[in-house]
């Protein structure tokens, strides 16, 4: 049991290693394709493999059984910590919000919205707070939440009052 974990622990302290450092073995394995052979993913197949190993022999299996345990775990949360990084990866864009993404969503009233003119509200656009000049068809008071009803201009947007609860 004790080779297991201490398999675990090198497993979780490279787990640990590429949350603060990055990707450790970044360009060492270049040939190999894909987000497969990155350290977290590495060091989750290592650190569960021998964790795995460990709980399976705690339980009282036999080490022969406790080894195909062990590997099977450390197969399971390589693909976790593979889709993870992968989902990190590609979650984020390189383009910038603009009106027409706020169509549609809805934000808060930053600066009175007076009967004809404008106003201005905060909108939440992919993790970013865009801020619109706002009209609306009634005056809308600060810290009402409106939903963005229209684009009028790059940075003018039309809005609503959004309903609250019937009481």
């Amino acid at each position: 049991m004790t080779a297991f974990l201490i398999i675990g622990l090198v497993g979780a302290f490279l787990l640990l290693l590429s949350l603060v450092l990055g990707d450790v073995l970044d360009g060492a394995l270049d040939a190999l394709a894909g987000d497969a052979f990155s350290t977290a993913v590495i060091g989750a197949f290592v650190a569960a493999t021998g964790f795995g190993g460990a709980a399976a022999q705690a339980l009282g299996a036999p080490a022969a059984l406790s080894l195909p345990v062990g590997l099977a775990a450390g197969a399971l949360f390589a693909w976790i910590a593979g889709s993870l990084t992968r989902l990190v990866r590609g979650g984020g864009t390189d383009a910038t919000p603009t009106g027409e993404d706020a169509l549609g969503r809805d934000g808060r009233v930053v600066t009175t919205i007076p009967d004809g003119g404008f106003g201005v509200v905060d909108v939440l656009v992919g993790g970013h707070v865009l801020r619109f000049n706002a009209r609306a068809d009634r005056p809308l008071d600060q810290g009402v939440r409106v939903h963005v009803t229209s684009v009028l201009s790059p940075t003018a947007v039309t809005v609503a009052p959004l309903w609250d609860e019937l009481t």
